[in-house]
């Protein structure tokens, strides 16, 4: 079910502010679960009726995901979700082995459900095809692992990072390709943390990231080379 935001319109500034803050996370949650896919075009009336929200609330929301290079504004054309480069494969996950290694190196005595529960639910939609369902409890999975840190800076930073990261999953002709031998890895490092294996787990995460990584960065350039081959 999609959220619902009233308009505050009584109070101080802070009040509004806070307003646009959590419009931002409800646009920034439906990019994370594919609601919204790259260089689509996001209508002002629509979202604004929708949420029940002024133009200027959601202006800010859009102004606050642009920081978060989630969307971009063109001039006389309006707000467009982000697409992502190659290069921004290469920093995001740069940054995902910097936060997610050093949540599961220092995850001993942590609570594991979270991860379970993502775990599980990406392979029931796994074995169901529905594989935007998977992505989107991989996702769910990867912030598990970085709650464990038990810093709400880095979960607030996460959710971000993994909203782009979301972006990025487009770029995959064959998704139920890319994500199906993951759902049975995310099972393994889970597995390894519960019995306290941490340093075998901090070693898998690590090549668990260099071969998404090279998924996907392989993706890229088979677009690109397809896109110069029709020219």
């Amino acid at each position: 079910m999609l959220v619902t935001v009233r308009e505050q319109t009584t109070g101080p500034h802070l009040l509004r502010t806070s307003t646009a803050e959590l419009v931002a996370g409800v646009l920034r949650d439906r990019i994370a679960q594919a609601v919204y896919e790259p260089g689509e075009r996001l209508s002002e009336e629509a979202i604004g009726a929708e949420l029940e929200i002024s133009r200027n609330t959601l202006r800010e929301a859009f102004r606050l995901l642009g920081h978060e290079r989630l969307l971009v504004h063109k001039l006389n054309r309006g707000v467009f979700v982000r697409v992502l480069s190659a290069s921004d494969v290469k920093d995001l996950y740069l940054v995902r082995r910097v936060i997610e290694c050093a949540a599961v190196r220092n995850s001993a005595g942590g609570d594991m459900a979270a991860c379970r529960e993502a775990v599980e639910d990406g392979e029931r939609a796994a074995a169901d095809d529905r594989w935007r369902d998977v992505g989107t409890a991989n996702l769910r999975f990867h912030q598990a692992l970085v709650a464990l840190h038990g810093s709400s800076r880095l979960d607030e930073l996460m959710g971000q990072l993994l909203a782009e990261l979301r972006l990025v999953f487009h770029v995959m002709e064959n998704p139920g390709a890319f994500h199906a031998p993951f759902v049975a890895r995310n099972r393994l490092l889970t597995g390894l943390l519960e019995e306290g294996r941490l340093a075998e787990a901090e070693q898998y995460l690590s090549k668990y990231l260099d071969d998404a990584e090279a998924l996907l960065q392989a993706a890229f350039d088979s677009s690109s080379s397809a896109r110069l081959g029709g020219a």
